[in-house]
């Protein structure tokens, strides 16, 4: 019998290209001032939800049902991106990232609703708050900022509509992840 093939799965929204574009230009500066840290490229930044790891491929059908019934339970809101922080502190970063101003709760909702939901099919539960966030760069070990923590302002940019959120799948290699949507779920329209 032949093995299933597993695929590494993640539930994040996606961001507009243009909302990238002025995140990236806006961090510019600090890449040539944090040069060992591992940026993120525009390509793979999104607001992760829910990390599902390795999920057989059998899986998939009932990973995008209970995706589709999160979905549709919700309805579209606006955030807005807000200034920097980090994990696991601001005096010893492991991750840089840029924040999410969430007014209504979205993301806090779907993340919870997500974790609940899947962890009745067996997925772990998330054991930490969720935090909307925009991750920028990574550091290998935790490291302290000797210049202080970095100032960036939020780039100038209209509140961002969340009308969707996409199941992701990770292709991992040595160059790094590469990330390809699977499918998209509009917010408040069962199938």
């Amino acid at each position: 019998m032949a093995e299933l093939e597993k695929m590494r799965l993640f539930v994040a929204v996606s961001l507009p290209h243009d909302v990238l574009d002025a995140v990236n230009e806006a961090a510019a500066s600090l890449r040539s001032k944090l040069t060992n840290a591992r940026w993120t490229t525009k390509e793979s930044q999104h607001l992760t939800m829910k990390f599902l790891g390795w999920t057989p491929s059998d899986r998939l059908a009932e990973v995008a049902h209970i995706c589709s019934m999160v979905a549709a339970s919700r309805h579209v809101a606006t955030i807005s991106l807000t200034d920097l922080g980090a994990f696991p502190s601001r005096k010893r970063v492991r991750v840089l990232w840029m924040g999410v101003d969430d007014p209504t709760g979205l993301l806090t909702e779907l993340a919870s609703d997500l974790d609940g939901a899947f962890e009745s099919l067996g997925f772990q539960a998330e054991g930490r708050a969720y935090t909307p966030h925009l991750t920028l760069a990574r550091f290998k070990l935790p490291v302290p900022l000797k210049s202080g923590f970095p100032e960036l302002a939020a780039p100038p940019h209209a509140p961002i509509s969340v009308k969707s959120f996409e199941l992701y799948r990770s292709h991992l290699s040595p160059k790094g992840a590469r990330y390809e949507v699977m499918e998209s779920f509009p917010l408040g329209s069962p199938r």
